[in-house]
């Protein structure tokens, strides 16, 4: 995991830097100013612009959770996810949609889990048998300044907002899905979701998400987009995970963002 100051000084790289790509990629890619400030008590403010990232609207939603066994609609189980062989270890036990907690953790009643319950699925995998795939480096807008090492995704535990009426939930990104794992020109394009068995669903939601944008059943429809961490605003996503920059850093990322005018 990377440490809260190498996430802090990476974002004015990002801000401060624009990379020329192909034309399709100048599509995708978002504006970014021409200059950036040294991150300081004083300038962090200007330095923390609004991401800009674009809401998805009218998105069909459905309901996953960790260690979720197959069915006919969701044909892969999910003791493991894209990225994590050991998925329902290491987030601590069966993430029962059914069992939950007090409704404002938003947790499984039976644990509390050792990762983030806020996450999401989306149908684009940056990594593939062979390494990092080719075109991850020209589609996915933070890849210059998030990129480690070959094979290793970019897109793991990056945080996105969904919106339900007028309630936003944020969550982390964990697993690759509804159904497809190569579809970047929807995730981070123009393109509208493949069709699919699941009425076209873009998106797969965890129990947290469901319940805290009052849901009901396994299917909705949402907007989402992606948002940088500094724009996550104090909630139940900020409470929980080893794998959540909030609350493993034990109150230094909740200070570093209110340093920036947050809240």
């Amino acid at each position: 995991m990377k440490s809260l100051w190498q996430f802090v000084w990476t974002i004015p790289l990002f801000f401060g830097t624009c990379s020329v790509f192909s034309q399709e990629v100048l599509e995708l890619s978002k504006k970014c100013p021409s200059s950036h400030s040294v991150v300081n008590q004083k300038s962090v403010a200007t330095t923390f612009p609004e991401s800009g990232y674009p809401w998805k609207k009218n998105i069909v939603a459905t309901v996953f959770w960790v260690g979720e066994k197959p069915t006919k609609n969701n044909p892969v189980p999910n003791d493991k996810s894209s990225w994590d062989t050991r998925w329902m270890q290491n987030f601590g036990g069966y993430d029962n949609p059914r069992a939950r907690g007090y409704s404002s953790q938003y947790t499984p009643a039976s644990f509390t889990p050792k990762q983030n319950p806020f996450y999401v699925a989306l149908p684009y995998n940056d990594v593939g048998k062979g390494g990092t795939k080719p075109e991850a480096a020209l589609v996915i807008p933070w890849f210059r300044t998030a990129f480690e090492k070959d094979g290793k995704s970019v897109c793991k535990g990056r945080w996105v907002a969904v919106r339900r009426g007028n309630r936003v939930a944020y969550a982390q990104w964990e697993d690759v899905g509804p159904f497809r794992t190569d579809h970047w020109q929807y995730v981070f394009g123009n393109e509208l979701p493949k069709a699919n068995i699941n009425k076209g669903a873009g998106i797969d939601l965890s129990p947290a998400v469901r319940d805290y944008l009052g849901m009901q059943g396994g299917m909705d429809t949402v907007d989402w987009k992606f948002v940088e961490f500094y724009e996550i605003p104090p909630g139940p996503w900020r409470k929980y995970g080893d794998n959540n920059i909030f609350a493993a850093h034990q109150g230094m990322a909740d200070r570093f963002v209110k340093m920036g005018g947050r809240q």
